[in-house]
């Protein structure tokens, strides 16, 4: 990777600051799902799903979405955050809020700025703490595979049930449209001297 300069870095921090960090996400949630949620806040230009690492299924989660402005990105974070927000139909609101710079796994390095790094010696004093990291990363991850499990069982029990209820009331619907067409509602109207409308 070559070296950053100014103006390829001040020109990342301006996409960064237009760019809206999408949390919550529904594994159903796809890039022209969000583009017609958000089109409505304004124009769209990139919608770039983070991956979930600590998953083997490619589950999106949460996605940077870059909009053509700032006001478009804050007008976003802001009716996202007052309102509960849906997208696929999914009972998890979505939560937005600015991107930040750590966020983009493309992110090129600033200017004058040199990352070094080393193998650690089991002797060296900082081996211990690598290693409590690293169990905490593993733990962490399957703690966040576990919840993940649970609210996808959740979510396929919500759908369902709401797929049950929608079935029952279109059962119901059917019900009433035929005792209208073949004229029950009218003879029974008739029968307990009650006038039944059409509208």
């Amino acid at each position: 990777m070559g070296s950053t300069t100014e103006a390829e870095y001040a020109a990342f921090l301006e996409k960064v600051k237009r760019t809206v960090y999408l949390d919550n996400l529904s594994p159903q949630v796809t890039e022209p799902v969000i583009r017609t949620a958000l089109d409505q806040f304004g124009n769209v230009k990139n919608v770039q799903f983070i991956p979930n690492y600590t998953e083997f299924r490619n589950i999106p989660h949460c996605a940077l979405v870059e909009m053509e402005n700032l006001k478009q990105a804050k007008d976003v974070v802001t009716s996202l955050h007052e309102f509960p927000f849906m997208m696929s139909g999914m009972p998890r609101p979505v939560r937005a809020r600015a991107a930040e710079v750590e966020m983009f796994d493309d992110r090129p390095a600033k200017p004058g700025e040199r990352i070094q790094f080393r193998w650690l010696d089991p002797n060296d004093p900082d081996f211990e703490v690598a290693q409590r990291l690293k169990r905490l990363a593993r733990k962490h991850a399957a703690e966040a595979s576990f919840v993940l499990k649970e609210q996808l069982e959740q979510e396929e029990q919500l759908a369902n049930q709401q797929e049950e209820t929608l079935k029952q009331n279109y059962k119901k619907y059917e019900t009433l449209e035929g005792i209208m067409s073949d004229g029950t509602a009218y003879r029974l109207g008739r029968r307990y001297d009650v006038r039944i409308h059409d509208d």
